[in-house]
């Protein structure tokens, strides 16, 4: 019977807000077993950027990242956030480690194709490194992921986060029984999105066909959910789509096959 692992995804505006950040690693240190986080910080990119008289260009939510972009996200992920989150997770005594996708070779990339829209230096996941986190976690290290990769040579991949996590929980399912939790700002999928308590409670990829055919489920939450489904094909046992309150994924959206 394999051991269990909870990957545990949270949006950037929880990490970047000291309020909600202390919330989160205080519910964070107390998940039993082992366990991994994937964050994002896109709100502090796009800070300072500003601040260093780069302007952020996002298209369908996504950042466009050319070479001074680049240089600001690799800053802000990697450093700052990452850095603020293990910081604060050591002084509630977590053994936490800090890693891009470089670390270790652990995640690894290729330069998204330009079509419609040129990206820039975004990464698409093609290889996670599962041997080499599971060593990490069974040494009781806790790694704590920043949204970026490289791509071989040596060239760093802004990376979506809830791409990450999907990946990365795939990835652990060959050595343990994963759980995987997106956090972010509502309770979980709506069936109104001006109503936070019309949470689905579970949803299959049947019946997120009729939800996206009759437009009760839009915009950002369908490429999540469709991340979901497909770490579920991949052979991780439990997804759970909810607050960032409910890191354990006790309530929220529970995905299945």
């Amino acid at each position: 019977m394999k051991e269990k692992v909870t990957v545990v995804k949270v949006g950037g505006k929880i990490v970047e807000e000291e309020a909600s950040l202390a919330k989160l690693l205080d519910d964070f240190a107390t998940i039993e077993g082992y366990k991994v986080l994937v964050h994002g910080g896109g709100r502090s990119a796009t800070k300072i950027a500003a601040l260093l008289g780069i302007e952020s260009q996002m298209v369908n939510g996504r950042r466009i990242t050319d070479k001074e972009t680049l240089k600001v996200v690799t800053m802000v992920y990697g450093g700052l956030v990452n850095k603020s989150i293990v910081a604060g997770l050591q002084a509630r005594g977590v053994n936490a480690l800090g890693l891009t996708g470089a670390d270790m070779d652990v995640i690894r990339s290729a330069k998204r194709p330009v079509k419609e829209v040129d990206y820039g230096y975004v990464g698409d996941v093609k290889k996670v490194g599962g041997d080499c986190l599971s060593t990490l976690i069974q040494a009781n290290i806790v790694p704590i992921m920043a949204p970026l990769t490289h791509d071989g040579n040596g060239n760093i991949l802004n990376t979506n986060a809830d791409t990450i996590a999907g990946e990365t929980a795939k990835a652990l399912a060959a050595h343990f029984d994963v759980k995987l939790v997106f956090c972010f700002e509502k309770n979980g999928v709506l069936r109104d999105e001006n109503d936070d308590d019309s949470v689905i409670s579970s949803i299959n990829p049947e019946e997120f066909k009729q939800y996206v055919a009759s437009n009760i489920i839009q915009g950002g939450m369908i490429p999540k959910l469709e991340n979901s489904f497909d770490a579920i094909s991949a052979g991780v046992g439990e997804v759970v789509i909810t607050s960032s309150t409910d890191v354990c994924g006790l309530g929220g959206t529970h995905v299945r096959k």
